[in-house]
């Protein structure tokens, strides 16, 4: 037999705080067509957050309220910590303002969506019809909800102020506001940041705005050459707002702005300055003060802190290295050559710091196999120190790949060769879906999983994949044609001989190995044919 081991790199504890989550995501939020709720103008929509815990639904934030407009993008960002091992179901209820309203429910309801952050963060960008309240399609109306992980934890403060811009109220001066657009991967391109649309300033030709925080990888990002811009407009109640003019700036040269030296922009209307030949600009957009700093509230799970499960302990084992100790030396005995093909996946490994779902722990693309429990050991602990965590815990990559060798065994016609796949994990699975595909089409093959949870985590999704009660199927609804999945919880057996671990670990593989070669008609390797 073949034995490879896999391991999730985000082993962390379950205590809460914001100094143990995993990253933090900006949510940002477009909703299309939604529903007309009011008679004489549009819908004034705002979206609100909720996260569900402990069976109850908290409310996270609001956005802004989008007057007279059925397809708003608004400009507040939900900032959420994501615990990559964690199931955190979100609700996105969107209503129509009702300005006589002092409680949520006296808004009129507009109609919501429900998924889990990990959804979210896995598409990226996630466009879904919105629901009403009984579980209905709300028959108009859409949101659209984009994710940016905050993994650069830099921050800019800025302090803007404006000078002699155009008026544009018939009975008063103008009430500006800006807006920030960071540019896209076309040149050409700029996305809407709709920072500051809450900061309109009444009747002022001459503005002050109040100083705000953003973090840098939403505003350019993270790159300080990158080309921003700005636009500046003034306000109207009826949503039309009047466009007073623009300009184009890097962070790097609004950083210009320190130690009172101020940083002025021509605010510029293409349109004027076409028609006007001494057209000069439209006002001045004056950078008081620019600060790039660091946003310590939150921080990526440490090995070399005790509260990691991969904790690199100066005295010896963490959780991850006792299980692979424990686990490793009953199985290695039924393997042939003791060579095991270690991986990892889902971490993020030097120079580059790109995300890799199946990687060795040497770095090696080749997964060289290691020699013995103890090599596998050994790997880990070097490259330990090397890596960082990353997620979220994917589990169907690295069973596609071991079900491609034995798929390719099985071609080449190697009857004896039998494939068991050990993960060593810590928590709840993110893709669960193609989790049961990849398992599905594994039960055809010559091999088996055996998942040990480490960790006090909940293991119900790992349970549910063990086919013990009932046969696994697809997200489509094909049936397993076998049971392949042993899940064997590791703090049971802390404290337990190890007869005991091996009972529970082995348990139902010789039955597997045996109900394969029987389906598939093989006698084994060294009996006399019949």
């Amino acid at each position: 037999m073949a034995y490879t081991l896999g391991l999730t790199p985000d082993g962390q504890s379950r205590r809460v705080g914001p100094q143990h989550c995993v990253t933090r995501v900006e949510l940002s939020i477009t909703a299309f067509n939604l529903l007309d709720r009011d008679v004489a103008s549009k819908s004034d929509p705002f979206c609100v957050l909720f996260q569900e815990v402990d069976g109850n639904w908290v409310e996270l934030g609001r956005t802004e309220t989008a007057v007279n407009n059925l397809n708003p993008v608004f400009g507040v960002k939900f900032h959420v910590d994501y615990h990559f091992e964690e199931i955190q179901k979100l609700r996105f209820a969107m209503f129509d303002e009702d300005k006589c309203a002092t409680q949520l429910y006296e808004h009129d309801f507009l109609g919501e969506f429900i998924c889990t952050l990990g959804v979210i963060v896995s598409n990226k960008k996630l466009h879904r019809p919105l629901i009403l309240a009984n579980g209905k399609p709300a028959g108009k109306g859409s949101i659209t909800i984009t994710a940016q992980e905050l993994s650069d934890n830099r921050i800019i403060t800025l302090t803007l102020s404006g000078r002699k811009l155009d008026k544009k109220d018939f009975f008063g001066k103008s009430d500006p506001y800006l807006e920030f657009h960071k540019q896209g991967e076309d040149a050409g391109h700029y996305m809407n940041c709709h920072f500051y649309l809450q900061q309109v300033i009444k009747n002022t030709l001459d503005p002050v705005w109040k100083p705000f925080t953003v973090p840098l990888i939403s505003l350019c990002n993270g790159d300080v050459d990158r080309s921003i811009k700005v636009l500046c407009y003034d306000y109207d109640n009826d949503g039309g707002h009047d466009f007073i003019g623009e300009f184009l700036t890097t962070v790097a040269k609004m950083s210009e702005a320190q130690n009172s030296v101020e940083v002025e922009f021509d605010c510029i209307n293409p349109k004027k300055q076409k028609k006007k030949k001494n057209y000069k600009n439209s006002g001045v957009i004056i950078v008081k003060s620019c600060k790039v700093g660091i946003d310590f509230t939150a921080s990526n799970g440490n090995p070399r802190e005790p509260s990691s499960l991969h904790y690199i302990n100066p005295l010896g084992s963490n959780e991850y290295l006792s299980a692979i100790l424990a686990v490793g030396q009953i199985i290695q005995d039924y393997d042939t050559d003791k060579m095991f093909p270690a991986l990892g996946f889902g971490a993020q490994l030097p120079p580059d710091w790109k995300v890799f779902y199946i990687i060795s722990p040497l770095f090696s693309v080749s997964l060289p196999a290691s020699p013995g429990v103890e090599g596998i050991a050994q790997a880990y602990s070097a490259c330990l120190p090397h890596i960082r965590f990353y997620g979220p815990t994917n589990f169907a990559p690295i069973i596609n790949h071991v079900a491609r060798f034995a798929a390719q065994a099985l071609q080449q016609e190697k009857a004896a060769q039998y494939f068991t796949l050990l993960i060593i994990t810590d928590g709840v699975i993110s893709d669960m879906d193609e989790t049961r595909d990849a398992i599905v089409q594994a039960s055809k093959l010559p091999m088996s999983i055996i998942i040990i949870g480490v960790g006090n985590a909940d293991f119900a999704a790992m349970e549910f994949l063990d086919g013990d009660a009932s046969v696994l199927r697809s997200s489509e609804g094909e049936e397993a044609v076998r049971d392949i999945v042993q899940f064997v919880p590791f703090r049971d057996f802390r404290n337990a001989p190890k007869e005991t671990l091996a009972k529970s670990v082995l348990a139902e593989l010789p039955q597997q190995v045996t109900q394969y070669f029987k389906q598939r008609n093989l006698p084994p390797a060294n009996s006399a044919p019949k």
